[in-house]
């Protein structure tokens, strides 16, 4: 049997490590009652948190996807599918784009900033490039 590595009062990521758990995972590994930083306790692997595999309950994800709640949508899908377009060399239509030095603004590589200058499309319409030898950028999308 290995020797338990003292876990307590440690900090992984947002988990800090309280007490030793009796239990055991199905491996015969430790397991350690931790608190996320947002208050959340859970039972985890010693050799998870050591390891980095885990480094909170599941809410640092959460923020990250809800940062603007729009994750979800056509204008965010319209959004990764022109950032694919010029930048992806796998992408299925990428030889018309980003191989023909099409790009997208500094601007709206940020999904908030694209937002803020084209809005939601209306129903059956799609972005458009004025100039469609020009980049994805304020002035030459409609």
């Amino acid at each position: 049997m290995r020797k338990i590595v003292d876990l307590t009062g440690k900090r992984f990521g947002r988990w800090v490590a309280l007490a030793l758990h009796p239990g055991r995972s199905r491996w015969r590994e430790a397991m350690w009652l931790c608190r996320c930083d947002c208050s959340s306790e859970r039972i985890v692997r010693g050799v998870s948190l050591r390891h980095g595999d885990t480094t909170s309950c599941g809410c640092f994800a959460r923020e990250r996807a809800t940062k603007h709640g729009l994750s979800r949508t056509r204008t965010y899908r319209v959004w990764q599918g022109i950032k694919q377009r010029c930048f992806n060399p796998q992408a299925k239509h990428y030889s018309y784009y980003g191989g023909r030095g099409i790009t997208v603004c500094e601007r709206w590589l940020t999904f908030e900033n694209f937002y803020a200058d084209m809005g939601d499309p209306p129903p059956g319409m799609s972005l458009d490039r004025i100039d469609p030898n020009g980049n994805y950028e304020p002035g030459n999308c409609r």
